[in-house]
């Protein structure tokens, strides 16, 4: 990866590690070259867009950046990660999407990364493109990770890829959710796992 845009990814708000980052953008530039777009759920600012953004460019194909940009749970007022100068005053709710795109702008990928602004299962009741590859990185409670497993992960084409953040198969090191749709991913039979990194997981649909 480009060292001045691996430095723009780790400048960016976010709650990835580099290591993560660097393996996450080796997968998006693994896959098939002007095929399939890449398909992230959970933007927040930008960092991961980064990683996946610069694969996609390399690999001539996009990533479709996926997130209401209105935080996670724990994103919240009260919560362990609220960041107060992501609210928008006028309206009193968290705002990512302005720093979203200057983070995206700033890594010169507006050609290569496209928003959808919305509601994951809003959005994927009405998705039927295939994906080359899948990231899964959205709500981390029960029920939006296995809802986001469900609804998207059928979109993920014979050889894609599927990735997965914030794996802790220790329940003290983190939620267990992701770590629940990862070992549902393999043991659905539909899946392998070809690489970890920290918490975060490269699947290969068979």
């Amino acid at each position: 990866m480009d060292p001045l845009l691996q430095a723009k990814a780790e400048a960016a708000r976010g709650f990835m590690p580099p290591d993560e980052g660097v393996a996450l953008y080796e997968a998006a530039a693994s896959v098939p070259v002007g095929g399939q777009p890449l398909l992230e759920i959970g933007s927040y600012c930008g960092k991961s867009a980064v990683y996946l953004g610069a694969g996609a460019r390399e690999r001539q194909t996009i990533l479709f950046a996926l997130d209401h940009h209105r935080g996670s749970e724990e994103n919240q007022e009260g919560w362990e990660w609220h960041e107060p100068d992501l609210v928008d005053p006028e309206v009193g709710l968290l705002d990512t999407l302005p720093r979203f795109r200057h983070t995206v702008f700033d890594a010169g990928l507006e050609g290569s990364v496209v928003a959808l602004v919305g509601d994951s299962p809003t959005v994927g009741r009405h998705w039927a493109i295939p994906l080359s590859l899948l990231f899964i990185d959205g709500g981390h409670g029960h029920d939006p990770a296995h809802r986001d497993f469900a609804t998207w992960v059928p979109h993920v084409a014979p050889d894609g890829l599927l990735v997965i953040h914030d794996v802790f198969p220790d329940p003290a090191d983190g939620g267990r959710p992701p770590y629940e749709i990862y070992c549902r991913a393999l043991e659905s039979g539909a899946f392998h796992e070809e690489r970890a990194v920290g918490s975060l997981r490269v699947l290969r649909r068979s």
